[in-house]
């Protein structure tokens, strides 16, 4: 699909840049751009957005979302190998484009974007989980965005939207869900990147609630669910223990059993006990 905008394909532009994958960077490069068409697609209509995106590598998603229309994207690269690739696509969208050089764990890209906002991105693996909580526990809600559209590993997306008494349900799912509608949108094996991982892929969307489902305070929540699935085989009443003292009384009044597990107990259950805490 190299005719969505008259770009080389993608394995052209790597051999040309030299763009080999490092592995320390987390860069798995997706070069089917039927399929980063088809990505940025699962976040709807973006001609009236911007799009923030995180470690574009030599630009397949890149193009993918220009060719769907984004009215505007900013691309944050770390790899300055990458960004000589990615000025090529800027100058096939002139002012579509924008991209800044370096960590976006140390960058606040709002100064450079427009509401409404969106965010697609298949993130490095090194720092993709880190990014989603930073961006699901703002100090203030709304975010700036209003929905992400990200890759994790397969078992990082059913994580973000697992449901109790499953194996992947924890802390991730709570924070998750607690202000957002999260769904697994698509499934990537191993073989649609190069270099192929070892894990398959799968993108998520997860569209921000004007509100939290429950009330609940996101510092105490968030201290309660570290706590209480840093020792998920537990039982509640001893991997809360350091919350103070009553917890079994609290736990009770949250209509939480204290012999319960915290693989056990739902969000909205979650959010009382909070309440409660605090």
């Amino acid at each position: 699909m190299a005719t969505i905008d008259g770009l080389p394909p993608l394995r052209d532009v790597i051999r040309n840049h030299d763009l080999v994958a490092k592995k320390q960077l987390g860069q798995n490069f997706l070069l089917d751009l039927n399929l980063t068409s088809k990505i940025a697609r699962q976040a709807g209509d973006l001609t009236a957005c911007d799009v923030l995106e995180i470690g574009p590598g030599p630009g397949g998603l890149t193009r993918g979302l220009l060719a769907e229309g984004a009215r505007r994207v900013l691309a944050i690269e770390k790899d300055p190998r990458c960004l000589p690739a990615l000025a090529e696509i800027a100058a096939v969208y002139p002012g579509k484009l924008t991209v800044l050089g370096g960590d976006a764990l140390q960058i606040d890209p709002t100064a450079h974007l427009t509401a409404p906002i969106r965010v697609i991105a298949n993130l490095p693996y090194n720092v993709g989980t880190e990014l989603l909580v930073r961006w699901l526990t703002p100090d203030q809600w709304p975010p700036f965005w209003e929905s992400l559209t990200l890759m994790f590993q397969r078992e990082v997306a059913e994580r973000i939207v697992a449901k109790p008494r499953t194996d992947h349900y924890g802390r991730l799912a709570l924070l998750a869900q607690w202000r957002c509608d999260a769904q697994i949108v698509m499934s990537l094996p191993p073989e649609a990147f190069t270099p192929a991982p070892k894990v398959h892929s799968a993108v998520v969307h997860l569209t921000r609630l004007a509100q939290p489902r429950f009330a609940a305070d996101g510092a105490v929540l968030a201290r309660v669910t570290a706590m209480a699935f840093n020792q998920r085989r537990k039982m509640l009443r001893s991997s809360l223990k350091g919350m103070g003292p009553g917890i079994e009384d609290k736990l009770r009044a949250a209509n939480i059993e204290p012999t319960c597990r915290a693989e056990e107990i739902g969000l909205e259950q979650f959010c009382a006990l909070a309440r409660l805490l605090a």
